[in-house]
């Protein structure tokens, strides 16, 4: 499975952006998928899940209600769209699918097995 996120750029506080991940190499209705986040010198965090296919999703407490996660299955997509983006939101965004099915429950990084290369988010204040 390959992952390629995008839609990363600079933002003012305040503003809006939406990522985007790409997915080849299979079905991407048949597994759940998860954006990350990372800062310099903090661990990668979770940021939200989405469900194979009924839209059932998942936020970390940092982004609800600012972070909506989203997918289409027809082609192969998965979007984080971010609102009302804080300085505090600056990381390298990385979206990631597990081995096999997995659910909007899955929050650690550990229960993901692929990773795409990240896309860089800097909000300035």
């Amino acid at each position: 499975v390959q992952l390629q996120a995008s839609g990363g750029g600079l933002v003012q506080a305040g503003g809006s952006l939406r990522l985007s991940c790409a997915a080849s190499g299979r079905t991407s209705s048949n597994y759940a998928m998860g954006w990350f986040r990372q800062a310099p010198g903090k661990e990668r965090e979770f940021v939200a899940a989405i469900s194979r296919s009924d839209g059932s999703t998942n936020y970390a407490d940092s982004v609800k209600g600012r972070f909506t996660i989203s997918r289409d299955n027809a082609k192969n997509t998965v979007y984080l769209q971010m609102n009302s983006l804080k300085p505090e939101d600056t990381a390298v965004y990385y979206c990631a699918a597990p081995l096999y099915g997995g659910t909007y429950y899955y929050t650690s990084a550990a229960q993901y097995r692929y990773w795409g290369r990240g896309t860089q988010v800097t909000v300035s204040s």
